[in-house]
């Protein structure tokens, strides 16, 4: 049986109640958008930079791989249930994994919620000051999560080739 020291039990449940958060924030905002916005309504927000702009995507992000959304939502299902696997396992890990992880499942969840439910996701953020195909929250929970677990690791990857690379050099020298 796999054991759970107190401090990592606590680490699992902020976890699991960040992502319940971020999830109910998402599809409450998608609500907020879908009693106020028409579809291809296009909103102001702060002018010249963001707008409301709501869509709908049957894709992923972007409207990439349209129109299938049955395999997404399994494809999407799958990764989630790696993701929460790996948050919910007792295993030492640094703290950006168990910051990043869970914002990526956070939005995989909320979206996969949107297709099962609706059967594409309600998109709505509008970016204006460049060409940018329209978003949401759950969108850039996925990216921004991603792309600093992506980093963090490239980080580790440089960190530990340069204590590498010192340890074999202060090794050479003391053989000296």
């Amino acid at each position: 049986m796999i054991k759970y020291n107190k401090k990592k039990l606590i680490t699992v449940a902020v976890q699991l109640v960040a992502i319940a958060v971020f999830v109910a924030a998402d599809l409450l905002i998608k609500e907020i958008v879908l009693d106020n916005i028409a579809l291809y309504e296009k909103i102001d927000f702060i002018k010249g930079l963001y707008g409301w702009t709501y869509i709908q995507n049957t894709g992923v992000a972007w409207g990439m791989f349209d129109g299938n959304p049955e395999l997404l939502s399994v494809v999407t299902g799958v990764i989630i249930v790696i993701g929460i696997g790996y948050v919910v396992s007792p295993f030492k890990r640094p703290l950006a994994y168990d910051i990043f992880i869970p914002m990526i499942i956070s939005g995989g969840l909320a979206n996969m919620i949107d297709r099962v439910i609706r059967g594409f996701v309600v998109d709505y953020i509008d970016t204006l000051f460049i060409e940018f195909p329209v978003y949401n929250f759950a969108d850039c929970l996925v990216c921004v999560g991603a792309f600093a677990l992506v980093f963090y690791m490239i980080y580790e990857i440089i960190r530990d080739t340069k204590a590498e690379k010192l340890k074999k050099q202060g090794g050479a020298a003391s053989d000296e």
